[in-house]
């Protein structure tokens, strides 16, 4: 081997044995793919070249994980006998290494950025990261556990040299075996400390989002109180959270007595999956509870003054919902833009009363208009919220069949009984559900 001084860099402590030494000697980690790169030049099948080739390195002590772009060309005498190989080569580790880390980091990022529990983290995180053998030869992430330091530690094992980082501002700590291949350096330990920050930031936006999601549905169930109890009616409620936990929203039912005697009943849902729609959700239901205790007036009445007040205390949020009145066997209401009712008739017959809807609340004053109808004793009406019965790839009108069906055929049930029934048909729902029974007893 002959080479230059830039050559000497690359070659680092093989330097100066390697200068006149076979190339086989110098560098018999790496020959089984090189010497026959050479050897094919030397016997005279022409120039080879690659990029980013894997090309391991004993150097500094260890046996390095290298990358290069190099060639090998013949070097012929005047009479074109080859009797030499040219290297010309350029180290690419620093930039294939980057590369493979960043793509990791990108893809750690992609794999917790929707995640709503704590213990979803390491599920997810550890099988991503325990692929990345070349970088992390082992690693484990303790969730819920305090750090046993809040600065990156190294301690020398048997294995080799172990990494332990904190997780930010979260509890636990990331753990990594290092590579032998890479040097202990700023740039390597840099690297765990992106993945240990995109660990703790994944776990500190989960914390916060079940902080909200905690007051959100504190918020919404004080919302949600016991039905009042009437003579003659039997009422039955529910509430069912939705599967995911991101999803907590602005459902709510209500019932309550008004001074005539009427029984006002209401399921509402203000748009919106958040914290701010449950804190609307709220500011609505109470607000409608007072116009309609104030007023006095039928539904299509109440809801045109909450309208009113909603503009004028400016409550900028949309939202459906039914208004309902029950005196003796009238029932009647107005439907504010949202799903129809269904009655089930004492001989058992379903339906829905499927009358004209208005537009939602939050448009402003706008036409309202009531509906009546007849509940015969042993008659019942559902009153619901659209998490009862929309799911992904049905159609509306197929769901609304399938709580008719749900429904049908059952007037022997208490109101609580038939609550019970179509939630046992329910599963994992994807929204928030609100449902209010009224039953007149026979």
């Amino acid at each position: 081997m002959v080479y230059n001084e830039a050559y000497v860099k690359l070659i680092a402590d093989k330097h100066p044995a390697a200068l006149g030494a076979p190339a086989r000697h110098v560098f018999p980690e790496a020959w089984d793919m090189i010497g026959p790169m050479m050897e094919s030049v030397l016997d005279g099948q022409g120039a080879t070249w690659v990029e980013d080739a894997p090309v391991p390195l004993r150097r500094h002590g260890r046996l390095e994980e290298c990358y290069f772009t190099f060639s090998y060309s013949p070097v012929r005498r005047e009479d074109g006998v080859i009797e030499g190989v040219l290297d010309i080569a350029a180290e690419t580790t620093r930039e294939v290494v980057d590369r493979r880390r960043l793509e990791l980091l990108g893809s750690l990022r992609a794999e917790l950025s929707e995640l709503e529990h704590a213990d979803e983290v390491r599920m997810r995180a550890v099988p991503l990261l325990r692929a990345a053998t070349a970088d992390l030869p082992w690693v484990e992430i303790r969730v819920g556990e305090e750090a046993a330091s809040r600065h990156l530690t190294i301690d020398e094992t048997t294995a080799g040299l172990v990494v332990a980082l904190p997780l930010g501002t979260a509890q636990g700590s990331l753990v990594v075996l290092l590579s032998d291949g890479h040097p202990p350096d700023e740039r390597y330990l840099g690297f765990l400390r992106l993945i240990a920050a995109s660990l703790g930031q994944a776990l500190d936006r989960i914390a916060v989002r079940e902080a909200e999601r905690d007051v959100s549905e504190t918020l919404q169930r004080s919302a949600l109180t016991r039905p009042p109890e009437v003579p003659g009616l039997d009422i039955a409620v529910r509430y069912r959270p939705a599967a995911e936990r991101a999803q907590i929203g602005g459902d709510w039912y209500d019932a309550f007595p008004l001074p005539d005697g009427r029984l006002s009943i209401v399921v509402g849902d203000v748009t919106g999956h958040d914290a701010d729609a449950a804190a609307a959700m709220a500011q609505v239901r109470n607000l409608l509870r007072g116009v309609a205790y104030t007023l006095r007036g039928s539904p299509a009445e109440v809801l045109r003054c909450l309208d009113d007040a909603m503009q004028g205390l400016e409550i900028q949020v949309f939202a459906t919902a039914i208004l309902a009145h029950v005196r003796g066997t009238e029932l009647r209401w107005c439907n504010a833009g949202h799903l129809p009712p269904v009655i089930l008739e004492p001989d058992g017959a379903a339906r829905l009363l499927d009358r004209k809807t208005d537009v939602l609340l939050g448009f402003g004053v706008a036409d309202r208009r009531d509906h009546a109808v007849t509940l015969q004793p042993g008659a019942a009406i559902v009153l619901y919220t659209d998490g009862l019965i929309e799911r992904r790839g049905i159609s509306l009108m197929e769901s609304m069949r399938w709580l008719v069906g749900a429904v049908e055929g059952h007037a022997d049930l208490t109101a609580d009984q038939l609550a019970e029934h179509i939630g046992s048909g329910l599963g994992a729902v994807e929204d928030d559900v609100a449902l209010l029974i009224v039953r007149a007893e026979r």
